[in-house]
């Protein structure tokens, strides 16, 4: 037994001397967790629901285009409903349900133009849009406002 421990301590020991210490150690982990669920319990407010309807008119959309919801205070998008498909001749894909604590009066996009079978793929830019009604959220395409492309973000 005690030479079964003396070749562990003989092995063991000049390892962890010799141990390369200039490795550095692995920087913080970013975490993918959203602070807003606890947005009721900040604001003393209820959380509701909220769905979105898109209008749109064919030339403001040529062949399709991809939406997903950024989340943003006083919204945060629930996980299967933040993509939505819009097409040329009134067609749509997908869903828009957000959970606030008070119905927005603008919400984000980030969009790409896409046909509706696209698969997921980096987004062009942000779409800054305004937003009307009270439990179902009106969103008309065309009043939204195009903000820089994410080659322009420093």
């Amino acid at each position: 037994m005690m030479r079964a421990i003396s070749m562990f301590l003989l092995f063991f020991i000049p390892s962890v001397v010799f141990a390369d210490t200039q490795t550095p150690m692995p920087g913080p982990r970013v975490s993918i967790f959203s602070t807003t669920t606890d947005w009721a319990a900040l604001t003393g407010l209820p959380l509701r629901q909220f769905t979105g309807k898109f209008t749109w008119s064919n030339s403001d959309v040529n062949q399709g285009m991809v939406l997903y919801y950024l989340d943003a205070f006083p919204c945060y998008g629930e996980a299967d409903s933040v993509r939505v498909w819009i097409g040329p001749q009134k067609q749509s894909e997908g869903k828009l349900r957000l959970v606030c604590v008070h119905a927005p009066k603008s919400i984000s996009f980030t969009w790409r133009n896409a046909k509706r079978d696209a698969d997921q793929s980096v987004s062009t830019g942000i779409l800054n849009c305004p937003v009307t009604g009270e439990r179902e959220l009106n969103i008309d395409i065309s009043k939204c406002t195009r903000g820089p492309d994410w080659t322009e973000y420093r």
